[in-house]
């Protein structure tokens, strides 16, 4: 296959600065700069000012025919956006073809999966491993601190005070965030810094290293996890099975305090979302939620007609 992404080069190149400097993770970095790489390979050639709205349009219908989700081709749509939005304000261009599109519609009723508190628990207990302490700590942060893969993924040594018992996250939107550290939770923080490995750079200040001494990746996480969640799930049928993964920590997290009583305005600091809506998904109620409710109501009703008399 004939790659024309070479004839793009200067504006990938200035994109990748563009994103540096705004400060987009090294994730989303790779992640955007192989979409768009992508898109760019749809184009066969064509030059990047001659580009309409349609060539955008064709690129991310073709990325449906696929069959990948809505979210995803969101996603691919959002990277495409942002490469136009970079060029525009480096003034390499003055037009972005992909503004103005539609977001596909995601289904947004949908319940979260997610673990209750006694499921959290015995998911924690199937932590196992020569890294026991250091993974306990990553999905603590996640389900008991709500963070994000990429959040801890990115987590220095210095973002946690443990004068203050503090954590300070940056999360998406380029914003930071300082979440309170549960004092239950300040143990494992401790013995997973005391047990830290040593990295393979002097100056890496990551705060969770890989075996490899690098800073522990997001795949690399996810992949404990879905570990983990394999021996958690292990004495369950496979078709009875649920489709657990590191981020539906983060969901536990936010159902649990919601269940508690927290304020929804809180939990959205918490989980540091820009808008309050994305947090109201968390607002689901259990079938045995609907079962107790029902259960309180005391039915008055005229006794029934004995038909067979």
């Amino acid at each position: 296959m004939i790659s024309f992404t070479e004839d793009y080069d200067d504006e990938l190149d200035a994109f990748l600065i563009w994103m540096k400097d705004a400060g987009y993770t090294p994730h989303t970095q790779k992640s955007y700069l192989a979409d768009v790489r992508e898109f760019l390979m749809s184009l066969n050639g064509k030059k990047l000012e001659s580009v309409k709205k349609l060539h955008v349009v064709s690129y991310l219908t073709s990325v449906r025919e696929r069959g990948v989700s809505d979210a995803t081709r969101n996603r691919k749509h959002a990277s495409v956006n942002c490469f136009y939005k970079a060029l525009m304000e480096l003034e390499i261009y003055n037009s972005n073809p992909a503004a103005g599109i539609k977001k596909s519609k995601t289904e947004k009723n949908r319940e979260p999966v997610y673990l209750d508190e006694s499921d959290l628990e015995r998911f924690l207990s199937a932590i196992e491993g020569k890294y026991k302490g250091r993974n306990l700590a990553v999905f603590l942060l996640m389900s008991y601190m709500g963070l994000r893969v990429g959040e801890v993924h990115i987590l220095n040594i210095s973002d946690y005070n443990k004068e203050r018992r503090s954590l300070r996250v940056f999360g998406k939107g380029r914003k930071w965030r300082n979440i309170p550290v549960p004092e239950g939770i300040v143990p494992y923080l401790n013995i997973a810094l005391e047990e830290r490995l040593e990295p393979w750079r002097l100056k890496e200040e990551a705060l969770f290293i890989s075996q490899k001494g690098r800073r522990l990746s997001i795949r690399g996480i996810q992949q404990i996890a879905a570990d983990t969640f394999e021996r958690f799930q292990s004495g369950v049928p496979a078709a009875q099975r649920r489709p657990y993964s590191s981020h539906k920590l983060r969901h536990s997290f936010a159902t649990m305090l919601l269940r508690k009583g927290a304020d929804l305005r809180t939990v959205q600091e918490l989980l540091g979302h820009s808008s309050i809506q994305t947090t109201t998904v968390y607002t689901h109620i259990t079938s045995r939620e609907k079962e107790e409710a029902m259960s309180r109501l005391r039915l008055q009703l005229p006794q029934l007609r004995n038909e067979l008399s």
